[in-house]
Order: C-alpha cells, then sequence, then structure tokens
C-alpha cells in the first residue's frame, strides 16, 4: 500500500492511542520489582487497557495471546508473560505495549533496571536509550528514513555493541505495522524520503555481544541474543511534522513539542 500519510483528523487519534501506551507503562512501573513474574505485569497493563476502553493489540496478532511483550537480560525483544519468569535483582527488562483505542495505535517501550544491576547492564541500557535519542534527532521532513539507523549504529558499533537487524521500526497508527520499514542501521541517504503526516516507531535494539537473534522453540517468539550477552531497547511512536518531529509516546515533556531540528 506504500506509506500513509495521516489525515489531522488520523494525527489525533494516533496521538490519544499512543498517549494511552506511554501511561501503560507508567502504571506498571511500581510493580516491576524483585519478585514480580512478567506475567503479573502482563495482567497489570492488560487491565489498564481494558479500564480505558481500549484493545491490546498484540493479544491475537499471530496467535499471541498477551498484552505485554516483556524482554529480560538476554532476550532481545517478543518476550513471552509467564508466571515461570521471576524478576531477579539486577535483572534489565523491555517492556513493550501497543495499544488500540478508537481504532488507532500507539506503540512504545522502555527498559527497567531492577535493584543492583552491574555497570555493564546500567551502561548497555543508558546506550540504547542513547541510541533512540540520536535516531529521534534525524527525524524531519526531507530527511532519509535511512540516516536513523546510519546515526544509530555509527553510535552504537563505537562504544562496542552490535544492531540487531532482524527487527526494526515500523509505520503504525492505522494499522500494527505500516511501511516504511525503519532499519537500526543503514546505509547513509537511504531510504524514503520523510514527509509530514507520517507515524512510525524508532526501537533500536543493542547487544553486548553478537547482533544476530535465536528465537525459542518452546513459545515461537522470545527472541534471544545468541550468546546470552545483554540485549536493550527503547521504543517512541513519532510523527513527522512540517516543522520536524512530534513524539507522540512521550508524556513526561522530555522531547519539546514539536521538536524543531532543521
Amino acid at each position: 500500500m506504500g506509506i500513509i500519510l495521516k489525515s489531522p483528523d488520523q494525527i489525533e487519534g494516533i496521538r490519544e492511542s499512543s498517549i494511552l501506551a506511554a501511561e501503560c507503562l507508567d502504571e506498571v512501573t511500581p510493580y516491576v520489582k524483585e519478585g514480580v513474574t512478567t506475567a503479573r505485569l502482563n495482567q497489570i497493563v492488560h487491565e489498564y487497557i481494558y479500564d480505558n476502553d481500549a484493545k491490546a493489540a498484540t493479544i491475537g496478532y499471530k496467535g499471541y495471546k498477551h498484552a505485554t511483550c516483556i524482554s529480560p537480560n538476554d532476550v532481545i525483544c517478543h518476550g513471552v508473560p509467564s508466571n515461570k519468569v521471576v524478576v531477579k535483582d539486577g535483572d534489565i527488562l523491555n517492556i513493550d505495549v501497543t495499544t488500540i483505542l478508537d481504532g488507532f495505535y500507539g506503540d512504545n517501550s522502555r527498559m527497567y533496571m531492577v535493584g543492583n544491576v552491574t555497570d555493564n547492564a546500567r551502561q548497555i541500557v543508558e546506550a540504547a536509550k542513547t541510541c533512540l535519542d540520536i535516531g529521534i534527532k534525524q527525524c524531519y521532513p526531507g530527511n532519509y528514513v535511512g540516516n536513523i539507523g546510519y546515526e544509530i549504529a555509527k553510535y552504537a558499533e563505537g562504544l562496542g555493541y552490535s544492531i540487531v537487524f532482524e527487527f526494526c521500526g515500523h509505520g503504525v497508527g492505522i494499522r500494527f505495522h505500516e511501511e516504511p520499514e525503519v532499519a537500526h542501521k543503514a546505509e547513509k541517504n537511504s531510504g524514503p524520503i520523510m514527509k509530514p503526516g507520517m507515524t512510525f516507531t524508532i526501537e533500536p535494539m543493542i547487544n553486548e555481544g553478537k547482533a544476530r537473534a535465536k528465537v525459542d522453540r518452546s513459545d515461537g517468539w522470545t527472541a534471544r541474543t545468541i550468546d546470552g550477552k545483554l540485549s536493550a531497547q527503547w521504543e517512541h511512536t513519532l510523527l513527522i511534522t512540517k516543522e520536524g518531529v512530534e513524539v507522540l509516546t512521550d508524556i513526561h515533556g522530555e522531547y519539546p513539542k514539536p521538536l524543531k531540528l532543521i
């Protein structure tokens, strides 16, 4: 179908869903501590989505049964919530939520650090957040989508991390996954040109060791690093505006709105 440039009414719907998706991560934050199961964290998010007259986009998606993906330590993404997975002191974990509110989608994820994390763990979490921020700075009309991944990879690889290439950001808003694909490692000045009305995610996944992923055969979803080393990821949903970019899932005022970058 190609890249969908959203109308003002569609943008407002996507904005409201994105706000709800971000609120889900705030809602679950006090519960992310030693001893909780990832199934319980999923339940908290699911109930919050339901209480706000919305749906979790992941439930029923290709047979997936949960409202979140929760990915600890060496899990890159798509970690399946479970009563058997108990959060431990020193864990890092990503919680990923996509909401459907009045037919519109908002998508985001956040890293959490539990208790006494190692220096290595803290550093990769912080580096992944910086990668997201670097990608956002490349978002303005007239720039190439590929420059998002080019700048992210330049930074992360300069620190000795690898960039996961098997999963990427994507258009979002009217559907769960739309065009364009947003690679987190790309050639400079590659891909489509950004235009006002485009909405998409940036969600860089960086690994301590090798870039490759392996999917657990037990559930067909959980993607881990092939060497058991740590991985970290942050995600926002973005809107390209005439002035620059609006970070739709930013509910704490971290980024100016709109963020003018040209």
